[in-house]
């Protein structure tokens, strides 16, 4: 990513110069291997990426390196010398963001990370200015390419998990190691943050809810689209029913054919905002890949730069007079809403022997946990089969008992796969 900001900074320069009146110079690069950069003159190489932040003669810090350390440490060192950050880490945001936005805010310098959620796709900085005088009831979306690339392969050509991720790999799509991805836990920072900009208190990714895709299944892609929905890896983030918690989860769901989202093919990530005053938004685009994150993280640059412009002719503009871009979310911890209430419809597959008892067993477990079945499928293979329900509206901790329950019957061979289905008959 960091070659293709050099790449498109050099490309864009005399517009941005035109236009804006900004000369930007790549100072100084941080790299592990100087070798690999033939294109950067040696003169400008680093390899301490923290005497690159503390450079006084950078006006402006990006940070593209990823991961907790040295990023942490160099963000930080960067905002307490006064200067102005821009990172994509997701990660970093997602686990330390009260403790950057506390510096940030000590500092008067904005701290901006347009492209650590959702690629090319304009997302933070709606939330924060855009938005920020709108009432926003949930953001639900599609924040992972990997897992939405596998999805729909799976979904349009009935390959199985495996095959789609063995493509997703061989394309480029999904790392050596895809386990953050399929695991959700690359969503679950994005959610996090998407979280803390919608209701303006900090949620932690240990506070968001998590579920990865590797136990979906091609029969549930097809049985889930034969319903009329799309199984999606959604990150949600919503006001609860109290009004003063926010819920907060990665897991994978059915969505109605109908609904924006169910379109959203391939890598490509989707972004629903719902307000209001303002109704529903949804914000479409390339999540991923190195020159869509370089926009963002250019439009950021140009944002800091702007700052710095009117910091030193002593006008607070857009930034006002404490230097900061935007709302800038409270470093409040928020209330989170337990996911064991959670209220909507599930989809449960289950693998039992094929003997006489063995439904009715099945449905009293149901009902011994106050879950309503909606409907049930049942596929026989030989002296096996495959039981698949959907269920009326029920609390996520009825769900987890009865699932917990069907474990424990000697006939149930595989509880399989729990979707939470989006629309439909829901309370919440």
């Amino acid at each position: 990513m960091g070659s293709a900001l050099i790449d498109l900074i050099g490309e864009e320069a005399p517009a941005i110069a035109e236009h804006l009146g900004l000369a930007f110079v790549v100072e100084r690069v941080a790299v592990r291997s100087p070798s690999r950069h033939p294109g950067i003159a040696p003169g400008r190489l680093a390899t301490d990426p923290l005497s690159v932040a503390t450079d006084p003669e950078i006006d402006v810090v990006v940070e593209l390196m990823g991961g907790s350390e040295p990023a942490g440490s160099c963000i930080s060192a960067a905002l307490a010398a006064g200067k102005p950050v821009v990172t994509a880490n997701k990660e970093l945001i997602a686990t330390q963001g009260s403790m950057l936005h506390r510096l940030a805010s000590t500092s008067s310098v904005p701290l901006l990370y347009e492209a650590a959620v959702a690629g090319a796709i304009p997302i933070v900085r709606p939330l924060r200015e855009s938005l920020a005088g709108e009432r926003v009831s949930r953001v639900m979306g599609i924040v992972n390419g990997t897992t939405n690339s596998i999805l729909t392969r799976m979904s349009e050509d009935a390959m199985s998990f495996e095959e789609a991720l063995a493509e997703a790999q061989a394309l480029g799509y999904a790392e050596a190691d895809p386990s953050s991805d399929i695991e959700g836990k690359d969503a679950a920072y994005k959610a996090a943050i998407l979280a803390t900009l919608a209701f303006g208190a900090s949620v932690q990714a240990s506070d968001v809810y998590r579920e990865g895709i590797s136990g979906v299944t091609a029969s549930d892609v097809a049985f889930a689209r034969q319903l009329g929905y799309e199984v999606k890896l959604l990150a949600v983030a919503e006001r609860a029913p109290d009004e003063e918690s926010v819920a907060v989860r990665v897991h994978p769901a059915m969505v109605p054919a109908g609904h924006p989202l169910a379109s959203v093919r391939g890598s490509y990530n989707a972004i629903f905002v719902e307000g209001d005053a303002a109704g529903p938004l949804m914000f479409y685009g390339q999540g991923a890949g190195g020159r869509p994150t370089a926009s963002a993280v250019l439009g950021d640059v140009i944002d800091a730069a702007l700052y710095i412009v009117a910091r030193e002719a002593k006008v607070g503009g857009a930034y006002g007079s404490s230097g900061h871009h935007g709302h800038v979310p409270d470093v409040t911890p928020a209330k989170i809403y337990p996911m064991g209430e959670l209220v909507t419809q599930y989809y449960v597959s289950i693998e039992v022997a094929d003997r006489p008892g063995v439904l009715a067993a099945v449905a009293s477990v149901f009902g011994a946990s106050g879950v309503s079945i909606r409907s049930m499928e049942q596929v026989g293979i030989g002296d096996e089969a495959r039981l698949v329900f959907l269920t009326h509206a029920a609390k996520e901790r009825a769900i987890q008992s009865t699932l917990s329950g069907l474990r424990g019957l000697e006939a149930v061979e595989r509880v399989g796969a729990l979707l939470r289905v989006v629309g439909g008959d829901l309370a919440g």
